[in-house]
């Protein structure tokens, strides 16, 4: 907890003006903000409770275009009995307990608790990656300079991060008014217990950071049970991985600053040029076993005498996974950063930083910590930085040190049992991923540009895709989640969207079934229908109304209590919802080319997608129960079709 209190601390006092440090440290800092970085957080506003009967009404409009009429009276009746009755008596309780710890979310603790008692592997179960775009400048993405250049500016954010100076994350709905020098001026005067208001009354929504400090020198601990993260700021080290070997070295030196880029970009060339063969039992299979395996064969790698290397790896600032080979093309990349071989990775970290032959690079990172606000943040800072003021050039020769002597690599005392679980590990890890499709559109007939001019939301649309490619494909509707963050709020995390409605159905009957049936301009009104729902719900969940992480709690409640599970969660209706058969995510950012993640289900579609100003992109997953070709030809259809209605042309059925 101590990083969490240095930034507190950084929060409370104003940085000194540029000059007053030396100019040697200049460079170990990404900005100086004016404002101090976590000014805003003591003053965010509580995630609010929805109340039951708002979220039990919104749980049953989604249930209504999964269900048919007999199933959703059903339904209904359960929802009714338990809001009159167990329901109510958990809300209260549920209120009462959150009035009790308003330093932090009624999510919060349950939704750590959900993730770090998952027993499942987190490879494809839970770690997703994001792609960055490649440097602009071709020779840039050597894999050396890529290396150093990354490695460089990702020590600048986190010194920028822990000295209070990295700008606070807050989303300007008006940025002319809140997004300029002299609002910052003013606000940083403002005390920090009432600093969101002051934003709030220039539409300015600073956004909770309490995630921040779990970037570095952070690990996920497997542990019987319920797995712990474990962070060690004090730690001033690197691990880097290359053909399944770990190695070490300070980047930070002992006062503190930045270890020169020459000298960095030195023991990176020595580990790129070290022949070492690859390890006959990669360790790095084991952060991909269920957890409570991981926590034995943990066990038994401390007893044998690898208590000192484990610790390195925990507590190293972050993972850099250099690999050997180039990337073919984008089906490659989406393996590789999701899950890769499994023998370069330490999938427990933070985050691995993982740069190809060519340089390219992507973030593949544990989810239980954090949301990808905060990865998103750190990724573009690095991006922005390593490619506008690299540390080092193409050209730029490295430092004439001895890398034999910074550079340790760690070697790791495996006995019998020890082979043996790392043999069981690979190949349950090698038969998960065969089975995983990746594949990828781009839709360059239209995008965020001409929704807009429409006037119709750039989200919706891409969701409204998915319905009717579901629909083409399937012929049903089902369960679908969209992650939408609450960050906010303090110790918000995230709530889902449910994109399938009554609207979305509507149109997709009509555009699938009988098109000619309707005119264009009624094709364009259910277009318009399904885009004024769907911002509704996205406004709702955003301002911590959605319904989904209310009941869940609810229930987490109910267990934490002995309770019996009352009868609303063992509705079947319930259980489907939650089974989410699509399960959908989008960013869009300058530094980021795209992202995936496997699906949540067996039978289920990972949809990550991004709508550009002029195209829309898709990257989706699935096992063999799923066809993900075919999905993707359904949703480029779809999206002809409605591009098509919205520009007043007809589609042929």
């Amino acid at each position: 907890m101590a990083a969490r209190q240095q930034l507190l601390v950084a929060a409370r006092r104003l940085p000194p003006a540029p000059g007053l440090r030396g100019a040697h440290r200049a460079a170990d800092f990404l900005q100086r903000s004016v404002v101090p970085t976590l000014h805003y957080q003591r003053s965010l506003p509580r995630l609010p409770i929805p109340k039951l009967e708002d979220s039990v009404r919104r749980y049953l409009n989604a249930q209504k275009p999964l269900l048919d009429d007999d199933q959703f009276r059903k339904t209904e009746e359960i929802a009714r009995r338990f809001e009159s009755g167990i329901g109510r008596e958990l809300h209260k309780q549920l209120v009462a307990q959150d009035k009790q710890n308003k330093h932090t979310s009624y999510i919060s603790g349950p939704w750590f608790d959900m993730y770090l008692r998952a027993r499942e592997s987190v490879v494809l179960n839970f770690n997703p990656f994001m792609a960055f775009n490649p440097d602009p400048k071709a020779e840039y993405n050597d894999q050396l300079t890529r290396a150093t250049n990354m490695t460089v500016s990702a020590l600048r954010f986190l010194k920028t991060l822990r000295a209070g100076y990295l700008e606070p994350e807050v989303f300007h709905l008006n940025p002319a008014k809140s997004d300029t020098e002299m609002f910052k001026k003013l606000i940083r005067f403002v005390p920090s217990s009432l600093s969101w208001y002051g934003a709030y009354m220039v539409n300015a929504y600073p956004l909770d950071m309490s995630q921040y400090f779990r970037l570095f020198n952070s690990t996920r601990l497997p542990k019987f049970n319920r797995d712990e993260l474990f962070t060690d700021e004090k730690a001033k080290h690197l691990l880097v991985l290359r053909n399944g070997n770990f190695y070490v070295f300070n980047v930070i030196d002992g006062d503190g600053n930045i270890v020169k880029p020459s000298e960095i970009q030195a023991h990176l060339k020595y580990i790129l040029s070290d022949s070492s063969a690859a390890p006959a039992f990669p360790l790095s299979y084991l952060t991909s076993e269920n957890r409570d395996v991981w926590a034995g064969l943990r066990q038994k790698l401390l007893d044998n005498g690898n208590e000192e290397a484990l610790h390195k790896v925990d507590s190293a600032l972050f993972c850099l996974c250099l690999d050997d080979f180039p990337i073919k093309d984008l089906e490659h990349l989406s393996h590789v950063m999701l899950h890769g071989d499994g023998t370069n990775r330490w999938y427990d970290k933070s985050f691995n930083l993982i740069i190809t032959k060519d340089g390219t690079s992507a973030i593949h990172f544990e989810h239980s910590w954090g949301d990808g606000v905060a990865v998103v943040r750190f990724q573009n800072e690095v991006f922005k930085d390593s490619t506008q003021a690299p540390a080092v050039s193409p050209q730029s020769q490295p430092a004439a040190v001895d890398s034999s002597q910074a550079v340790q690599k760690l070697d790791f005392n495996l006995n019998d049992a020890l082979k043996t679980g790392i043999a069981k590990a690979k190949e349950q890890f090698d038969a998960a991923v065969k089975s995983l499709t990746l594949d990828s559109i781009q839709f360059e007939k239209g995008g965020k540009e001409l929704l807009k001019q429409k006037k119709v939301s750039p989200d919706a649309v891409a969701q409204l895709s998915f319905q009717m490619a579901f629909l083409r494909q399937n012929g049903q509707t089902v369960a679908t989640y969209e992650s939408c963050s609450t960050a906010a709020f303090k110790h918000g995390r995230t709530e889902t969207i449910r994109p399938a409605s009554i609207y979305t159905k509507k149109c997709s009957d009509a555009f699938l079934r009988e098109p000619s049936k309707y005119s264009i301009e009624d094709l364009q009104r259910m277009i318009m229908e399904c885009s004024k729902y769907h911002s509704q719900l996205t406004k709702e969940a955003a301002m911590g109304q959605g319904f989904d992480r209310h009941l869940f709690s609810l229930s987490y409640l109910a267990m934490s209590k002995g309770m019996p599970l009352p009868d609303f969660y063992q509705d079947q209706a319930y259980v489907q919802l939650n089974h989410n058969i699509l399960s959908t995510s989008t960013l869009t950012s300058p530094a980021v080319q795209f992202g995936g993640f496997a699906p949540v289900v067996p039978n289920g579609f990972g949809v990550g997608y991004a709508v550009h100003d002029n195209w829309v992109g898709c990257n989706v997953s699935a096992y063999p129960a799923r066809n993900v070709k075919e999905f993707l030809q359904c949703v480029r259809q779809s999206l002809e079709d409605i591009f098509c209605v919205l520009e007043g042309k007809h589609i042929s059925k």
